[in-house]
């Protein structure tokens, strides 16, 4: 697995170096976020771990231009800053970010974070199955989604790695209420760190690219007081 490291201090960027490697991890650095625009069109890593305080362009324009242009390879992105705010958090998920930490951050947190994001992709390997349902069909194989809201080809969704994979734990489970745990058990895995809440920023994130209207949601109906769940007639 291949990590980009974006980080301005050098010394942060040496030891997290030091300690991805360490696990087996292939890890490139770079210092600033122009450059590593520049990285990410020329070779896509697996992952980018992106400070947000980055010279040349910011960690957020970083991220949110990564997520506009996916290329064969869409990253996973964990976002290290020394903000801590709440506020900061929730911009920096809704730009399209996997995960976030705060400096200063645990060594061993830190690896285990990027093991259960790399987990993920790993889980997919060796499927080969198709979701359908009357409107939404999953290639698990291509890892394609399309949606079909009239007749004729299906329309190709643009989906970042976690929304397709939530897109498809939904579709594979129609009419299933989901609570928060159990979706962060189902994408992150057991040793997810975090706030549950990133759950609902990712909602509303694949909300705006499947529903006509993500205000009144047709397909991906929120339960009050439990979750979510997926409405749609199966094929």
């Amino acid at each position: 697995m291949d990590i980009l490291i974006v980080e301005e201090d050098r010394e942060i960027s040496k030891l997290i170096h030091h300690l991805l490697e360490q696990e087996g991890f292939n890890c490139r650095v770079c210092y600033d976020g122009l450059m590593a625009l520049e990285i990410y069109k020329q070779q896509p890593p697996d992952l980018m771990i992106l400070d947000l305080m980055l010279p040349g362009l910011h960690g957020l324009e970083v991220c949110t231009r990564v997520r506009k242009h996916p290329s064969a390879k869409d990253p996973y992105i964990l976002m290290l800053t020394a903000k801590g705010e709440e506020i900061d958090r929730v911009v920096g998920l809704s730009t399209g970010a996997d995960d976030y930490m705060v400096k200063p951050f645990s060594p061993r947190e830190l690896v285990a974070r990027v093991r259960s994001l790399l987990r993920r992709s790993l889980r997919q390997v060796g499927k080969s199955q198709t979701y359908q349902t009357q409107h939404f069909t999953i290639d698990l194989d291509q890892r394609t989604a399309c949606r079909h809201l009239s007749p004729g080809p299906g329309e190709p969704l643009d989906l970042t790695t976690l929304e397709f994979n939530l897109l498809t734990t939904f579709v594979s489970y129609p009419g299933r209420v989901w609570n928060r745990s159990q979706l962060i058990d189902k994408l992150w895995g057991s040793d997810f760190f975090g706030d549950e809440r990133v759950v609902d920023t990712h909602v509303a994130r694949l909300r705006k690219k499947v529903e006509a209207d993500s205000a009144n949601p047709i397909f991906i109906k929120t339960v009050t007081g439990v979750g979510y769940k997926f409405e749609d007639a199966a094929v």
